[in-house]
This record gives C-alpha cells, structure tokens and sequence, in this order.
C-alpha cells in the first residue's frame, strides 16, 4: 500500500466525517448522515474522474470505498455525540480532507498527461467539490463561496504540489509538504479569520429598473 493511498483513505474518513457531522448539525437521520457523508468523501473525484474522462469511477472500480466512507459517517456521528465542539472537530477533518484530496486530484490527473494548469485544477475540483455538494445537501451557503479561505488554500497546495515535483523533489516530500502547508494556512486562515475581499456595489439603481419594467 503506498503512501498517496494511505493519506487517500485518511482523506475520504476525514470528509465522510466532516459530511456526516454536518448532518447532525442539520438533524439529519442515521441515513441522511451516511449519504452525505459519502457524497462529501467521493464526489470532488467522481466529478474530476467525469471531466477527466478517467473511467472507471474510483468508488466503481473499488466498491469497497462505499463501506468505508459509510463506516466512517456513523462512527463520527457516534463519537460526535461525545463532544462538545462539534464545529472544531469539522474545521479540523474538512481542512485535512481538502489539502489531502487536492494533492491526489493532482495526482490523478498528472497521470493522464494534462496540461500543468489542468493538473492543478483538476486538484482544486477533488478537493472542493465534495465540501460544496455537502453544503448544498445540508442547505447551506457552501463554504467555497463564501469570504472564507477555502478555495484559494486547495489551489495553493496544487501549485505547490506540482511545482515541487517539477523542482525534483520525490513524491513523498512533495505529498507531506503540501499537505503540511496547506493544512497550516487553512488553520492561520481559520483563527486569524483571513478573507479576500468582497467586492460591494450599490444595486439600488439595478433593482429600480427591474421594478420599472
């Protein structure tokens, strides 16, 4: 078993974790908490695997996927009821999720001999995409919209990634690097509350014009 696999299970735990304590904030049933959980553990790659064209679908190829990321979902709902900071348990798994699924992504991708910018979105898609098809299960604004850093961390974990494998670093170095420092700055990002900046405009004349017509 390589290492990229390895940090691949710990990865679709940590996001099928994230998704299921979600529901619960949610109030979600037993099921509801496994089918978002799953959905945030392996959408992000099914959708890079469709646009990709890189089939079969990971969770088709090794079904046994499904288990684990169902495992996963009703143990953080079991231990989750232990807790009383349902909200940094969740930051924590969902930050580790999307550095660890952003360098498989890049992986992934690098394999089927695309373009470096391809590499490095298709990176940005397996890592966000799950998180966002979570939120939106859950009815809520997706974290990757938003003012948060989210987005703009799995994005530098790519370059990062993939420029340290272009410098010739070996793989291992380049995966714990990336996955260290993109974790990091998404923690600095979180307690620091460090945004981009929202652009603001006055829509009233807009809106003045819809209702004239």
């Amino acid at each position: 078993m390589t290492v990229l696999h390895v940090i691949y299970l710990l990865a679709i735990a940590a996001e099928a974790a994230s998704g299921a304590l979600m529901g619960m904030r949610r109030r979600m049933d037993l099921f509801g908490l496994c089918v978002v959980g799953t959905v945030t553990a392996l959408g992000g790659g099914s959708i890079r695997d469709v646009l990709l064209g890189h089939y079969p679908l990971g969770w088709v190829a090794h079904p046994e996927y499904l288990l684990f990321t169902v495992g996963a979902s009703v143990a953080a709902a079991l231990l989750a009821r232990r807790l009383h900071r349902l909200k940094t348990a969740f930051l924590l798994m969902d930050a580790l999720g999307l550095v660890a699924f952003t360098v498989i992504g890049c992986n992934i991708a690098a394999t089927t001999d695309a373009h470096i910018a391809v590499v490095v979105l298709m990176g940005m898609i397996t890592g966000v995409f799950g998180g966002l098809l979570r939120d939106l299960l859950c009815n809520q604004v997706p974290l990757v919209l938003q003012r948060d850093l989210y987005a703009t961390v799995s994005l530098v974990t790519g370059i990062l990634y993939v420029g340290m494998l272009h410098l010739d670093f070996s793989a291992n170095v380049s995966t714990g690097v990336s996955i260290l420092a993109g974790f990091s700055l998404r923690m600095i990002a979180i307690y620091f509350s460090l945004a981009l900046p929202v652009l603001e405009a006055d829509i009233s004349s807009f809106e003045d014009g819809d209702k004239q017509r």
